[in-house]
């Protein structure tokens, strides 16, 4: 039972963090509910950093994840641009950069992942960027459209889902651009080879040179501006801007100098959460990308970075803080726009997961589904351009889950119903 006077404490000023505050004041939450936030802006999603609003189709208002006024008619407590510093587990108090103290009955943790930066000579160059948060986005923009106009050049470490997201954006602006990765295809580590060789052809067709199988070295400069980058086979790039795509850490400091139980390094990391959101302190959640969850469904701790996970583990946390019965066992699931292409993922297919990839559809024609399976068992499906699918895709994955195995052929053939693949079907 949730007592009326009780504190609620929010940290980290995200979707996650947003929709866990939403809920409280929507499950009849009446006690206080402070939210502290790093960032100055209020709390926002982030897809639009790397795909409508980088691109310029979406204003900066439509990223917010509530309008500003939002926060003092639901009774919200905002301390914005104000870091927390450390976690007393002992006095439940959280104490801010500022100094403040503040009481907690119950914390959630929502800190979110970092951009992984590059160890290499020349980073520190003024035209060197990362993309995680809204103010990178703003400056990324402005050097995009300036690229575009000047017929620069772009340089992407990295070709994971940012990395070509952004390259897309780059090429609307005009800009010139050239995609470092050490792998043999983009997405090498998600999709695999088979896959990834489509997004190869899809981004070379629209003017993105790839550089596959080199890291970078070096970027060069001279008055603090990016002219160059370097690779370790010898090559030299023009370059006027440099992004490191190269993937995010989870922000986890907080939570370890408090003590608190996190996952493995080797698997991803994070704040160790059982299948309620609640960490190894029974006062303390986690939700969103610093979240390493027991999955109940999957069997296995997992950290999912991606939006909907943000969008639903926030309110599944808040309500295993209110002391509600909480399994939060949905299936990973993300999107993502490229030119004329989008796609959604759902289920979990690391390297060497699967042993089999079916395809649905018309692979040329970039319109079809993507199956990737294990002992005839869906893992994972990825639907690109092809709508409305995503219920049945992820009952799939979840039959799969539980043992279900399935036809390949009929998996493979448009003409028999994805949900007529299922039992009881």
């Amino acid at each position: 039972m949730v007592d009326a006077d009780e504190t609620f404490v929010i940290v980290g000023g995200g979707l996650a963090g947003a929709k866990a505050a939403e809920t409280l004041r929507a499950e009849g939450f009446s006690g206080r509910v402070i939210l502290v936030g790093d960032e100055r802006d209020h709390p926002y999603e982030r897809p639009p950093l790397s795909k409508g609003y980088l691109s310029g189709k979406q204003e900066r208002d439509s990223v917010f994840v509530h309008e500003p006024g939002w926060y003092a008619r639901n009774d919200v407590e905002l301390h914005l641009g104000q870091p927390v510093t450390a976690i007393d587990r002992d006095t439940r108090t959280v104490r801010l950069g500022d100094g403040t103290t503040i009481h907690y009955d119950r914390l959630l943790l929502a800190t979110g992942a970092e951009p992984r930066r590059l160890d290499i000579p020349g980073t520190g160059l003024a035209g060197v960027h990362h993309l995680r948060r809204l103010c990178h986005a703003d400056r990324l923009q402005g050097v995009l459209a300036a690229l575009g106009r000047d017929n620069g050049h772009l340089v992407i470490a990295g070709a994971g889902w940012i990395g070509l997201e952004v390259a897309a954006a780059a090429r609307g602006y005009g800009a010139e651009v050239t995609v470092v990765e050490p792998a043999a295809t983009p997405l090498h580590q998600v999709v695999g080879p088979e896959i990834g060789q489509m997004f190869t052809e899809l981004h070379a067709e629209h003017g993105v040179r790839f550089h596959f199988g080199t890291r970078l070295t070096e970027i060069v400069g001279q008055d603090g501006m990016v002219l160059a980058a370097r690779t370790d086979d010898g090559d030299e790039h023009p370059a006027h801007a440099v992004l490191a795509a190269v993937g995010a850490a989870p922000r986890t400091a907080l939570a370890e100098a408090a003590g608190l139980a996190l996952a493995d390094r080797a698997h991803g990391g994070g704040i160790a959460v059982d299948a309620s959101l609640r960490t190894s302190d029974p006062h303390v959640y986690a939700a969103g990308d610093v979240a390493a969850l027991h999955h109940p469904l999957l069997g296995m701790r997992l950290r999912v970075e991606h939006w909907a996970n943000a969008l639903n583990s926030g309110p599944a946390a808040a309500r295993a803080m209110l002391g509600r019965t909480v399994s939060y066992d949905r299936v990973p699931y993300f999107f993502s726009d490229q030119y004329d292409l989008g796609l959604e993922y759902s289920g979990w297919a690391p390297p060497g997961s699967y042993d089999q990839v079916v395809l649905r559809g018309d692979a040329g024609k970039r319109q079809f589904i993507a199956f990737w399976l294990k002992d005839r068992r869906v893992l994972a499906g990825m639907n690109v351009n092809v709508w409305d699918v995503t219920e049945p895709v992820q009952d799939l994955v979840r039959a799969g889950a539980r043992g279900t195995a399935v036809d390949p052929d009929a998996l493979a053939d448009p003409s028999a119903p994805l949900a007529s693949l299922l039992p009881g079907t």
